[in-house]
Parts: structure tokens; sequence; C-alpha cells
């Protein structure tokens, strides 16, 4: 499956938004999700006794469901 480019971030670098609107740094960690899901696009991950799966669309959305 062919997904368009994600945008790339640096690693080292998290940004939020605030209640203006703007780009701030922030310090919760970035995880690629290309990385997460490797080829196929889709990866499980557990919370508690729940697993969910996140997927890549086509589009390069994701969507994480249960």
């Amino acid at each position: 499956m062919n997904r368009p480019p994600l945008p790339q971030v640096p690693h080292h670098v998290s940004t939020a938004r605030n209640v203006m609107g703007r780009t701030e740094p922030s310090s919760l960690p970035v995880h690629d999700a290309e990385d997460l899901t490797g080829s196929s696009g889709q990866a499980h991950i557990r919370l508690g006794c729940q697993t969910y799966t996140l997927r890549i669309t086509r589009a390069g959305k994701l969507i994480l469901t249960k």
C-alpha cells in the first residue's frame, strides 16, 4: 500500500498548540507512527487489559480502534 509521506519532525522536538493556537515546545514523548506500524501500516497497542489497533490510512491519517 502506497501512503503519502508524513511530515518529518525531529524526534527530539515535540510541539503542542497552546490556547492561542501557537505552537510551543512540549516535554511529551514523540513516536513516529510509521516506526510503530512498520510496512503493514498497522500495530496493536495495549492499555491495561485492552488491545487497540492503530492504522495509517491511505490518506495518511491515523485511526485507533478497539
